[in-house]
Parts: structure tokens; sequence; C-alpha cells
């Protein structure tokens, strides 16, 4: 199955909760999850009567809402899944990690897109560099210590200027540092899940997966 290209709202709506996916606005009045709370659809106002979730559907759930999140494929997802299962630690806390590493993810927490879509059509475009290369691959995985940087040619770019005016969505993560001068951050640490700000039950996951 592709990549879902709808209404981004819609998967807030069927998830029940904000996932920041429309930058700016998820953060106004017209957020449609604030003005609609359920789900959308024919029957989106009867889902409250619905009968009680199974153990199979609250994992499902949850693996949509964090993929939908981070804004990956069914493939996408399950592979990264699968490159950390084997690591030592807690296997959730590794997805989260994992996703949280990615370039697109660090643009975004970075304050340099408005959303992590946006910080995918800046690194396609070439507007992105690690260690002084460009790069164009949104799930490269940034190590500790690399430096990301927008490239100088593209700092007058209209997204990414809004888009660092609109950079106090959150408290700053302990384990990025970032340079608004030189438009450029660094990841210091490997994310912990306490400093991973997703209200996500990740063991849910790793229990659907694991079946």
């Amino acid at each position: 199955m592709g990549r879902y290209t709808g209404p981004s709202c819609k998967q807030c709506r069927r998830e029940g909760t904000k996932l920041f996916l429309k930058g700016t606005k998820c953060f106004t009045e017209k957020c449609p999850v604030e003005r609609r709370p359920y789900a959308p659809g024919q029957h989106g106002q009867s889902t409250a009567r619905r009968r009680k979730a199974s153990e199979y559907s609250k994992q499902l759930r949850e693996k949509q809402k964090i993929k939908r999140i981070y804004g990956l494929s069914e493939q996408q997802f399950r592979n990264t899944f699968q490159k950390v299962r084997s690591l030592p630690g807690i296997t959730g806390h590794n997805l989260l990690a994992a996703l949280e590493s990615r370039l697109d993810n660090m643009i975004y927490r970075m304050g340099f897109a408005a959303s992590r879509k946006a910080a995918r059509q800046l690194i396609r475009h070439r507007h992105v560099e690690i260690n002084g290369k460009s790069v164009d691959i949104p799930s490269y995985m940034v190590a500790p210590g690399e430096e990301v940087k927008i490239r100088q040619k593209s700092r007058e770019v209209q997204p990414v200027l809004a888009a660092m005016d609109q950079a106090g969505r959150g408290a700053p993560l302990a384990w990025l540092a970032v340079d608004r001068d030189s438009f450029s951050g660094r990841m210091l640490e490997r994310p912990a899940r306490a400093s991973i700000p997703i209200a996500a039950q990740e063991q849910l996951v790793v229990e659907l997966y694991s079946k």
C-alpha cells in the first residue's frame, strides 16, 4: 500500500489525538481535532458507542498512530522495527529513538520545518547538508555528533524562515543543540524515552509485531 495522500487532519481525527501533521495549524482554533473531536466518516460520531476494543485493536491503533506521526509507510515502519529488535535495551524505546534519529524528524525537531512532511520536501530538494555534504534521503539516520545544516543558498527559503519564526513549539530537547544563527544543529546523544515528546504506548507495537 502506498503513502497516504489524503487530508492529514483526518488521520488525527481517526486516532483521536493531535499528531501535529499540519505545522502551525495544529496549535490554532482551526485544528479539526478541536472542532470535530470524533472519527471522520458517516459513522464517526457513533464510534464511542461501539463495543470495547480488543487487545489486537489497541495494538493496531497504536502502531498506526506512531506510523502516522512520523509519516512512514507500513514497510518503512516494519523495516525500522526489524533493525532495532535485536539491539540491547528495551525494543520499544529503541524503536522511538530510531524514528527520532531520522533526518526528516531532526529537521522538524530543530525548527527548520513546520512539519515532518515539510522537512522531507526540504531534504529531497537538497536544502540540507550533513557534515558539509548534501543529503537528499529523508530516512538517513543521524548519528550523535553529526552536524545537520540548512545550505547557505537555502537560508532565505520562505518555509524555513516561517518555521523558525514558529519554532517555540515546546521545551527544547536535551539531546539536541540548535544554532539558529548558523541554521545548524547536532544530536548530542541518542534520545532516551523520557526525552521523546510523543504520547505513545510503544510496547503495544512490540507486542503486535512479536506475534
